[in-house]
């Protein structure tokens, strides 16, 4: 029965792995599960021999071994002093290194070196869902980013609502996004797939469901997908995205085309609103200015 408990845990303990940083699926991600392990490691390294030294000091100086020498006047060692102190010494130092070259060579808007053309996405947290602008492609999606698997996406974020958090586990590393500002993150999957997307900032009532998919694909879909999109005659302008900026749950996936070049840059300004309450003057204005279509009401 033991048996059977242990191998179920490890079963489970393994199958946590699926889909998180342990099963990496990008550059970054991989660097990353090598900066854990290494660091989990060195720490092993240190932990183990002193729960191992701790159960042999216990023993070794139980009450019915007579052969432990007892000495109560015992105060000082240098050779104990050098070890408690040179060890932990060196493991801050590995640790510190790790990270401090990790943190550099995985800055997030450090560009990926690769032979194929960088891919901008332009990335907008609302509540509770994620707006993906693809500028050179002239299309949006909701909650749904497709990329080509081998390119280099290079990500530029920001928050219509409240500070918020972007993370793809299998593909990089996390990065927040905020009102007023853009943060940069790159991102690259080596090979096709598909890829669970999530908020990793408490943002209010739904974000245990501010979920995307992330889809790689292989160039040519990715080309017939923006096609396609640009097909759809569901424009994405200053109206049609204060609908969509309104706080609703559980959206699914959407696509738009003809989105304004000036919208991303509009929302980072904060000149279009993203609340519930009726529409300001700015924003009407605004709308008037950037929509061809709202022009003259």
């Amino acid at each position: 029965m033991a048996r059977a408990a242990w191998v179920a845990a490890c079963l489970l303990a393994t199958g946590c792995t699926r889909g998180g940083v342990l099963d990496p699926h990008g550059p970054i991600t991989a660097a990353e599960k090598t900066i854990l392990l290494n660091s989990v490691g060195i720490m092993l390294a240190i932990v183990i021999p002193v729960i191992v030294a701790t159960l042999g000091v216990a023993w070794w100086y139980r009450a019915s071994n007579s052969a432990a020498r007892y000495a109560p006047d015992w105060s000082y060692s240098g050779k104990i002093e050098i070890v408690v102190w040179s060890i932990p010494a060196m493991v801050i130092l590995l640790l510190g290194g790790i990270a401090w070259i990790g943190s550099h060579d995985l800055d997030p808007p450090r560009p990926i070196r690769a032979d194929a053309k960088t891919l901008t996405i332009e990335v907008v947290s609302l509540d509770w869902k994620w707006l993906f602008l693809y500028p050179e492609q002239g299309v949006a999606s909701v909650n749904h980013m497709v990329v080509p698997a081998g390119t280099p996406i290079s990500l530029k974020l920001t928050s219509a609502t409240v500070m918020n958090n972007f993370f793809v586990p299998q593909l990089g590393s996390q990065i927040y996004t905020m009102p007023g500002m853009t943060t940069r993150l790159n991102l690259l999957a080596d090979h096709p797939g598909q890829f669970r997307g999530l908020s990793a900032q408490f943002s209010g009532d739904g974000f245990s469901a501010m979920r995307f998919t992330v889809d790689a694909v292989p160039q040519q879909e990715f080309e017939a997908w923006a096609s396609a999109a640009r097909g759809k005659n569901h424009p994405l302008n200053a109206e049609s995205y204060l609908e969509l900026a309104r706080p609703s749950q559980r959206v699914a996936p959407t696509v738009y085309d003809g989105i304004d070049p000036g919208l991303f840059d509009a929302i980072v300004g904060m000149k279009l609103s993203a609340s519930t309450t009726p529409r300001s003057d700015n924003d009407t204005a605004f709308m008037a200015a950037i929509d061809p279509l709202c022009r003259g009401k």
